[in-house]
Protein backbone atom coordinates (compact mmCIF):
# COMPACT_ATOMS: atom_id res chain seq x y z
CA UNK A 1 0.00 0.00 0.00
CA UNK A 2 1.30 3.35 -0.75
CA UNK A 3 1.18 6.61 1.27
CA UNK A 4 -1.18 8.48 -0.76
CA UNK A 5 -3.62 5.21 -0.40
CA UNK A 6 -3.35 5.55 3.48
CA UNK A 7 -3.85 9.06 3.47
CA UNK A 8 -7.44 8.61 1.33
CA UNK A 9 -7.84 5.52 3.36
CA UNK A 10 -7.94 7.41 6.92
CA UNK A 11 -9.33 10.73 5.70
CA UNK A 12 -12.37 8.35 4.57
CA UNK A 13 -12.16 6.73 7.81
CA UNK A 14 -12.40 9.73 9.60
CA UNK A 15 -15.54 11.56 7.47
CA UNK A 16 -17.70 8.18 7.87
CA UNK A 17 -17.30 8.51 11.55
CA UNK A 18 -18.33 11.79 11.37
CA UNK A 19 -21.07 11.15 9.04
CA UNK A 20 -22.22 7.70 11.40
CA UNK A 21 -22.48 9.69 14.64
CA UNK A 22 -24.39 12.95 12.69
CA UNK A 23 -26.69 10.70 10.96
CA UNK A 24 -25.94 6.82 10.77
CA UNK A 25 -24.31 5.35 7.56
CA UNK A 26 -20.90 6.16 7.51
CA UNK A 27 -20.02 2.61 6.01
CA UNK A 28 -21.19 4.38 2.72
CA UNK A 29 -17.85 6.53 2.70
CA UNK A 30 -15.94 3.76 4.53
CA UNK A 31 -16.52 0.76 2.52
CA UNK A 32 -15.86 2.53 -0.92
CA UNK A 33 -13.12 3.82 0.11
CA UNK A 34 -11.59 0.60 0.67
CA UNK A 35 -13.52 -1.10 -1.96
CA UNK A 36 -11.01 1.46 -4.39
CA UNK A 37 -7.76 1.60 -1.82
CA UNK A 38 -7.57 -2.08 -1.46
CA UNK A 39 -8.93 -3.50 -4.44
CA UNK A 40 -6.47 -6.36 -4.52
CA UNK A 41 -7.56 -7.90 -1.99
CA UNK A 42 -10.60 -10.25 -1.48
CA UNK A 43 -13.81 -8.85 -0.68
CA UNK A 44 -14.52 -10.55 2.49
CA UNK A 45 -10.94 -9.10 3.61
CA UNK A 46 -12.16 -5.79 2.83
CA UNK A 47 -15.74 -6.09 4.72
CA UNK A 48 -13.59 -7.69 7.31
CA UNK A 49 -11.15 -5.06 8.00
CA UNK A 50 -13.94 -2.75 7.56
CA UNK A 51 -15.57 -3.21 10.42
CA UNK A 52 -12.34 -2.42 13.26
CA UNK A 53 -12.52 1.24 12.54
CA UNK A 54 -16.64 0.54 12.51
CA UNK A 55 -16.67 -0.68 15.87
CA UNK A 56 -14.10 1.63 17.79
CA UNK A 57 -16.00 4.67 16.06
CA UNK A 58 -19.27 3.40 16.56
CA UNK A 59 -18.41 3.08 20.22
CA UNK A 60 -17.20 6.41 20.80
CA UNK A 61 -20.19 7.85 19.43
CA UNK A 62 -22.30 5.46 21.22
CA UNK A 63 -20.44 7.07 24.56
CA UNK A 64 -20.90 10.65 23.83
CA UNK A 65 -24.31 9.70 22.72
CA UNK A 66 -25.58 7.72 26.63
CA UNK A 67 -23.79 10.44 28.81
CA UNK A 68 -26.79 12.62 27.36
CA UNK A 69 -29.43 10.40 26.17
CA UNK A 70 -30.22 7.40 28.30
CA UNK A 71 -31.80 4.56 26.38
CA UNK A 72 -33.65 1.38 27.79
CA UNK A 73 -31.15 -0.71 27.74
CA UNK A 74 -33.81 -3.70 28.81
CA UNK A 75 -35.43 -3.42 25.11
CA UNK A 76 -32.07 -2.66 23.82
CA UNK A 77 -30.69 -6.18 24.78
CA UNK A 78 -33.41 -7.67 23.54
CA UNK A 79 -32.58 -6.45 19.86
CA UNK A 80 -28.48 -6.50 20.45
CA UNK A 81 -27.97 -10.18 21.10
CA UNK A 82 -30.52 -11.24 17.89
CA UNK A 83 -28.16 -8.38 15.80
CA UNK A 84 -25.25 -9.82 17.15
CA UNK A 85 -25.82 -13.28 16.16
CA UNK A 86 -27.55 -12.28 12.80
CA UNK A 87 -24.22 -10.44 11.97
CA UNK A 88 -22.16 -14.05 12.98
CA UNK A 89 -24.10 -15.59 10.14
CA UNK A 90 -24.50 -12.69 7.74
CA UNK A 91 -20.38 -12.70 7.73
CA UNK A 92 -20.19 -16.13 7.86
CA UNK A 93 -22.02 -16.06 4.66
CA UNK A 94 -19.62 -12.82 3.20
CA UNK A 95 -17.01 -15.56 3.37
CA UNK A 96 -18.16 -18.48 1.67
CA UNK A 97 -19.27 -15.63 -1.36
CA UNK A 98 -16.85 -15.84 -4.79
CA UNK A 99 -15.69 -12.25 -4.80
CA UNK A 100 -17.40 -12.16 -9.06
CA UNK A 101 -20.62 -12.42 -7.11
CA UNK A 102 -20.01 -9.93 -4.46
CA UNK A 103 -18.79 -7.28 -6.36
CA UNK A 104 -21.61 -6.19 -8.45
CA UNK A 105 -24.05 -7.03 -5.63
CA UNK A 106 -22.20 -4.86 -3.30
CA UNK A 107 -22.06 -1.89 -6.10
CA UNK A 108 -26.04 -2.69 -6.12
CA UNK A 109 -26.66 -2.17 -2.90
CA UNK A 110 -24.26 0.89 -2.29
CA UNK A 111 -26.43 2.74 -4.92
CA UNK A 112 -30.11 1.49 -3.23
CA UNK A 113 -28.72 2.28 0.40
CA UNK A 114 -27.09 5.74 -1.06
CA UNK A 115 -30.65 6.67 -2.78
CA UNK A 116 -32.62 5.42 0.56
CA UNK A 117 -30.31 7.57 2.71
CA UNK A 118 -30.73 10.40 0.46
CA UNK A 119 -34.17 10.54 -0.02
CA UNK A 120 -35.25 9.03 3.46
CA UNK A 121 -38.36 11.25 5.52
CA UNK A 122 -37.63 13.17 8.51
CA UNK A 123 -37.64 11.46 11.55
CA UNK A 124 -40.08 12.19 13.95
CA UNK A 125 -38.89 14.28 17.59
CA UNK A 126 -41.10 13.23 19.90
CA UNK A 127 -41.70 9.45 21.36
CA UNK A 128 -44.95 8.25 20.55
CA UNK A 129 -44.64 4.77 21.48
CA UNK A 130 -46.72 2.25 19.21
CA UNK A 131 -47.03 -1.51 20.81
CA UNK A 132 -47.14 -2.82 24.22
CA UNK A 133 -44.13 -3.78 26.42
CA UNK A 134 -44.11 -7.35 25.33
CA UNK A 135 -45.11 -6.77 21.73
CA UNK A 136 -42.20 -4.17 21.50
CA UNK A 137 -39.26 -6.84 22.70
CA UNK A 138 -40.25 -9.14 19.91
CA UNK A 139 -40.30 -6.84 17.03
CA UNK A 140 -36.75 -5.28 18.12
CA UNK A 141 -35.92 -8.48 18.56
CA UNK A 142 -36.74 -9.67 14.75
CA UNK A 143 -35.71 -6.70 13.41
CA UNK A 144 -32.45 -6.65 15.50
CA UNK A 145 -31.76 -10.13 13.74
CA UNK A 146 -32.79 -9.02 10.43
CA UNK A 147 -30.41 -6.23 10.51
CA UNK A 148 -27.78 -7.88 12.12
CA UNK A 149 -27.79 -10.05 8.86
CA UNK A 150 -27.34 -7.38 6.76
CA UNK A 151 -24.56 -5.72 8.39
CA UNK A 152 -22.37 -8.90 9.00
CA UNK A 153 -23.66 -9.47 5.06
CA UNK A 154 -22.94 -6.22 4.14
CA UNK A 155 -23.28 -3.18 6.20
CA UNK A 156 -23.49 0.22 4.59
CA UNK A 157 -26.96 2.20 6.29
CA UNK A 158 -27.04 -0.27 9.19
CA UNK A 159 -27.21 2.68 12.05
CA UNK A 160 -29.47 4.52 9.22
CA UNK A 161 -31.87 1.29 8.81
CA UNK A 162 -31.79 1.11 13.06
CA UNK A 163 -32.83 4.43 13.72
CA UNK A 164 -35.28 4.64 11.16
CA UNK A 165 -36.94 1.28 12.37
CA UNK A 166 -36.79 2.40 16.51
CA UNK A 167 -38.81 5.81 15.25
CA UNK A 168 -40.62 4.85 12.20
CA UNK A 169 -42.16 1.66 13.76
CA UNK A 170 -41.30 1.43 17.28
CA UNK A 171 -42.15 5.40 17.82
CA UNK A 172 -38.61 6.01 19.27
CA UNK A 173 -37.81 9.72 19.47
CA UNK A 174 -35.07 10.61 17.56
CA UNK A 175 -32.54 10.85 20.26
CA UNK A 176 -33.29 8.19 21.87
CA UNK A 177 -33.60 5.77 19.06
CA UNK A 178 -30.19 7.14 17.75
CA UNK A 179 -28.54 6.21 21.41
CA UNK A 180 -30.16 3.08 20.90
CA UNK A 181 -29.25 2.05 17.14
CA UNK A 182 -24.92 2.86 18.26
CA UNK A 183 -25.29 -0.05 20.87
CA UNK A 184 -27.05 -2.31 18.79
CA UNK A 185 -24.63 -1.12 16.11
CA UNK A 186 -21.86 -2.16 18.49
CA UNK A 187 -23.61 -5.91 18.74
CA UNK A 188 -23.63 -6.17 15.15
CA UNK A 189 -20.05 -4.80 14.36
CA UNK A 190 -18.72 -7.35 16.85
CA UNK A 191 -20.41 -10.58 15.68
CA UNK A 192 -19.02 -9.55 12.42
CA UNK A 193 -15.53 -9.55 13.50
CA UNK A 194 -15.40 -12.64 15.52
CA UNK A 195 -17.22 -14.66 12.25
CA UNK A 196 -14.27 -12.72 10.27
CA UNK A 197 -11.54 -13.51 12.57
CA UNK A 198 -12.46 -16.89 12.75
CA UNK A 199 -12.42 -17.37 8.59
CA UNK A 200 -9.10 -14.82 8.90
CA UNK A 201 -10.35 -12.03 7.04
CA UNK A 202 -9.52 -8.99 8.57
CA UNK A 203 -5.98 -7.09 7.91
CA UNK A 204 -5.68 -6.12 11.58
CA UNK A 205 -2.60 -3.46 10.99
CA UNK A 206 -4.84 -1.17 8.59
CA UNK A 207 -7.98 -1.79 10.29
CA UNK A 208 -6.43 -0.54 13.72
CA UNK A 209 -4.95 2.54 11.99
CA UNK A 210 -8.15 3.50 10.37
CA UNK A 211 -10.26 3.36 13.85
CA UNK A 212 -8.05 6.16 14.81
CA UNK A 213 -9.33 8.52 12.20
CA UNK A 214 -12.72 6.97 12.54
CA UNK A 215 -12.84 8.04 16.45
CA UNK A 216 -12.02 11.36 16.10
CA UNK A 217 -14.57 11.63 13.28
CA UNK A 218 -17.29 9.84 15.38
CA UNK A 219 -16.08 12.14 18.34
CA UNK A 220 -16.56 15.66 16.39
CA UNK A 221 -20.26 14.19 15.25
CA UNK A 222 -21.47 13.36 18.22
CA UNK A 223 -20.79 16.57 19.43
CA UNK A 224 -23.06 18.23 16.88
CA UNK A 225 -25.85 15.43 17.95
CA UNK A 226 -25.52 16.62 21.55
CA UNK A 227 -25.91 20.31 20.82
CA UNK A 228 -28.93 19.57 19.27
CA UNK A 229 -30.35 17.73 22.42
Amino acid sequence: MTILNFIFLAIAAGFAGFVDAVAGGGGLVQLPALLIGIHEKTIPLILGTNKVPSIFGTSSAAFNYIKRVKPDLKTTAYMALPAFLGSMAGARMAAAFPKEFFRPLILILLILVALYTLFKPELGMEENLRFSPKRTKLVVAISGLTIGLYDGLFGPGTGTFLVFLLVGLVGYAFLKASATAKIVNIATNLGAIISFQITGHIWWKLGLALAVSNIAGGIAGSQIGRAHV
